[in-house]
């Protein structure tokens, strides 16, 4: 699994590049593919290349979301992401009195839409930004193993 702090980091890459895709669904295909952040987060934590996106980014979003949910190194990074952002995560009733947070509606949204009470998304460059002080703070926080 790679690193979270390095796929945030070329999450910021990508986005910086291509931009990010901000309407229906996790993705929409064209000479260059865009993704939604966390989608972009699976594309880059799995390393898939353009024969291996899955067809649920683009037309079946809950199926795309249950392919990022069941990958650690995605939601690793979307989970850093999502707590280096201002608001708090809203919570998923799972099962009657049992609840998870939701990273990706948080991170997705914020994106989309922006913080709670703001009536404008954020810039690309914000999201690079975020992106980037997130993969800077998983860098710093966690410890590199000692030499052999």
């Amino acid at each position: 699994m790679r690193k979270p702090h390095d796929v945030l980091a070329d999450m910021a890459a990508v986005i910086d590049i291509d931009g990010l895709h901000r309407g229906e669904q996790l993705g929409e295909r064209g000479y260059i593919y865009r993704f939604d952040i966390c989608a972009l987060a699976y594309v880059i934590a799995e390393w898939v290349g353009p024969s291996g996106i899955p067809a649920e980014f683009f037309d079946d979003e809950l199926g795309g979301i249950r392919i990022i949910e069941a990958s650690a190194g995605a939601m690793a990074a979307i989970r850093a992401l999502s707590d280096s952002l201002d608001s708090t995560v809203d919570e998923e009733e799972l099962a009657p009195g049992f609840y998870v947070p939701n990273h990706i509606a948080h991170v997705s949204n914020w994106v989309r839409f922006g913080p709670p009470g703001s009536n404008q998304p954020p810039s690309t460059s914000e999201v690079i930004g975020r992106v980037q002080r997130a993969a800077n703070t998983l860098a710093i926080q966690t410890p590199t193993a000692p030499a052999a």
